[in-house]
């Protein structure tokens, strides 16, 4: 049975979230994995999830870029049935893993952000955007002051070229370059976005927005 797992790093603290959505909201089993794990192939998904990695010194997910778990995570994304999902300093720490281009900065405000946004669902072919309609705007939250999206201007071209943005700021909060929110790798089984569907994924925080990603990937994963 397909299996997911929840990488618990010293910091993290949207991991319980996102395995109450993955388990009881949408049904795929999971389970919260400590960071030291070095064989990440009996699960068919892998979810980097947000917090505070430790402590975000140096710079968000510099520091958990060498944990075990980061580490292993190079050969399992090579892999056929291996999907992985970064949010927030998910998505931090996979670009200073070398897993997704780019890097993130500061927030141009210099400030903390953390509201709902408005986003654009940029493509619909990947296995975490299967259940969106193409160009639909959906709204989740961002909580960051280091969620500034920067790749040099021809890496940037070659992202865009590829199209390899699956989320948009449709108001661009933090100042990302393009307005990106979210994007996936080549291969297209590696997503890293900045908003968290995990807190908008029940009618109770909102109107459930980002269920439709998890859900997305249960069908994929045929959980």
């Amino acid at each position: 049975m397909p299996k997911a797992a929840v990488i618990v790093y010293p910091g993290s603290n949207c991991d319980y979230d996102t395995l109450h959505v993955l388990k009881e909201v949408v049904g795929v089993d999971a389970e919260l994995v400590w960071h030291e794990v070095k064989d990440l192939s009996p699960y068919s998904l892998v979810v980097l999830p947000g917090g505070f990695s430790y402590g975000d010194y140096l710079r968000a997910g510099a520091i958990a870029r060498f944990s075990p778990a980061t580490e292993a995570l190079a050969e399992y994304a090579e892999r056929e049935w291996g999907l992985v999902l970064g949010i927030c300093n998910g998505f931090q720490i996979l670009t200073e893993a070398g897993l997704l281009p780019g890097a993130l900065a500061k927030n141009t405000g210099r400030r903390f952000i953390c509201r709902f946004e408005a986003l654009r669902v940029e493509r619909t072919d990947t296995p975490f955007t299967g259940l969106y309609e193409p160009g639909e705007v959906i709204n989740l939250p961002i909580a960051h002051s280091e969620g500034r999206f920067y790749l040099p201007k021809d890496e940037l071209e070659a992202l865009e070229a590829r199209e390899g943005v699956v989320f948009r700021y449709l108001r661009n909060p933090n100042g990302s370059l393009n307005s990106i929110a979210g994007i996936v790798n080549e291969k297209g089984n590696v997503l890293g976005m900045m908003p968290h569907p995990e807190r908008n994924s029940e009618e109770v925080l909102g109107d459930a927005s980002g269920k439709r990603l998890f859900l997305s990937i249960k069908r994929e994963i045929g959980a």
